[in-house]
């Protein structure tokens, strides 16, 4: 892939419900960047939620400002130049889209891909065993199960990871950042 015409960054968020890809997607799509020669971060939601958004619950109020916090560091690395990806379960459309204001509020290319992989599908591949513990009673409010998820309407890519694999579905993520001029 040729650089980048312009220096700008950008923030390109995953969303989709627990174990459906994203983490696998958006470190595979890094992976790739930073070999050519990109300025690339991911910005795991699990990570934030162990540091800088610990302390947090998981109500809807506690989700939005986990969201929030990862939405504006996002930002400021992709107004700083790096391509910031993130992926991060976002379960409401508000909050996505508070995010989505913040960069067009600076003039940063936002980019929103859903990782659209069924419970089903999640629940068997249970990467961190959230849908077991849920099954035994042992937690609540997993995202898609019983607690909601609002998938992006209207989302710049939608990926089907079920469907295809980690290989195909990061090959479709890099094909949008090049047809955006991003990469």
């Amino acid at each position: 892939m040729a650089r980048r015409e312009c220096e700008c960054g950008a923030t390109v968020w995953l969303t989709g419900l627990p174990s459906s890809g994203k983490t696998t997607i958006a470190r595979t799509v890094a992976d790739r960047l930073r070999g050519e020669g990109h300025r690339v971060e991911v910005l795991d939601g699990d990570e934030f939620r162990l540091t800088i958004s610990s302390g947090l619950g998981f109500s809807r109020e506690d989700r939005h400002t986990n969201v929030q916090r990862i939405g504006l560091v996002a930002e400021v690395l992709a107004r700083n130049g790096v391509l910031v990806l993130v992926p991060a379960i976002a379960p409401y459309a508000d909050s996505r889209q508070a995010v989505r204001e913040r960069h067009a509020t600076s003039r940063t290319p936002y980019l929103e891909i859903h990782v659209a992989t069924p419970s089903g599908t999640c629940a068997e591949r249970d990467v961190k065993g959230l849908y077991a513990k849920q099954a035994a009673g042992e937690i609540t409010g997993l995202t898609g199960v019983d607690d909601p998820y609002e998938a992006p309407e209207a989302p710049d890519l939608r990926i089907p990871a079920h469907e295809q694999s980690v290989a195909e579905s990061a090959s479709a993520l890099l094909r949008l950042l090049v047809e955006r001029r991003l990469i």
